[in-house]
């Protein structure tokens, strides 16, 4: 069977084990169904996410005019703690930055490659730790807008990692951490602004992905290069597929490809 579109961030459901669907204009695809079968992957053409453009792909899905002009994109996405919706103060879109800074937003404690802090919105949860592969995590402080919870990230980045090492997640060579000792030893340096939100009595959330395999030496596929992959799926984990031969492709990273799926 043959599918077309264009690559978006799979979407989840979060069940025993995590349930991951990639969706197309005129199709979607149980990807768990795919575990266990040879999937022929050919890069297609681009297609922006903006404004549906084939043009070269620059970040997160969109071309580079429109990377640098829409606010989906804007810096406050990366680092919340530039949010200024808060404020009334407009980055590139006032309308937009309210409705999305301007809501119920989490810190919390994920532990995917080591234990790292990091900020969603309380919508988001669990698939944020969903996407980043974490096996446990928990959430530690709930504030009301992104802003506060941005300086919160930022103040405690500097006793606990905030990035994931993708090589690590994928090889699954984690240890098991307690996070409520983590958040207990963590509070004393949450800003002043955000202690009202802390979050004192809450339990860990396990998370159990789709993998039969995982990797010992992950190679990350670069569809540009290769135009086309075939290969074994043997898991999911975060947003990547996991092949037999220890190839791994990034979905969320190839945003904006479109791609034909030949699944034998």
């Amino acid at each position: 069977m043959t599918y077309q579109g264009v690559l978006t961030k799979m979407e989840t459901e979060f069940s025993s084990p995590i349930q991951y669907y990639l969706v197309f204009d005129n199709d979607f695809i149980n990807v768990n169904q795919l575990l266990n079968k040879t999937i022929h992957i050919q890069f297609v053409k681009y297609q922006c996410l903006n404004c549906g453009l084939d043009k070269t792909i620059y970040r997160q899905g969109f071309c580079k005019s429109c990377f640098f002009e829409i606010p989906q994109a804007a810096d406050w996405i990366m680092h919340p703690e530039l949010s200024t919706a808060h404020l009334d103060k407009e980055d590139r879109d006032l309308e937009y930055e309210k409705k999305v800074q301007l809501q119920p937003h989490i810190v919390y404690l994920a532990n995917s490659s080591s234990v790292k802090v990091g900020v969603t919105r309380k919508s988001q949860v669990p698939t944020r730790w969903i996407d980043q592969g974490a096996h446990e995590a928990i959430e530690i402080v709930e504030v009301p807008n992104r802003y506060l919870a941005g300086i919160t990230e930022v103040a405690l980045k500097d006793y606990v990692a905030d990035k994931t090492n993708w090589r690590t997640m994928l090889k699954n060579d984690i240890q098991d951490e307690d996070l409520l000792e983590w958040r207990a030893r963590l509070k004393q340096y949450i800003p002043d602004e955000a202690m009202p939100y802390f979050i004192e009595n809450n339990k860990e959330t396990h998370l159990d992905f789709p993998v039969f395999k995982y990797p010992q030496k992950p190679n990350s596929l670069n569809l540009l290069k290769s135009l086309d992959y075939t290969g074994t799926l043997v898991g999911i984990k975060g947003q990547y597929l996991i092949f037999d031969d220890d190839t791994v492709f990034n979905i969320r990273s190839n945003e904006g490809l479109v791609v034909n799926l030949n699944i034998a």
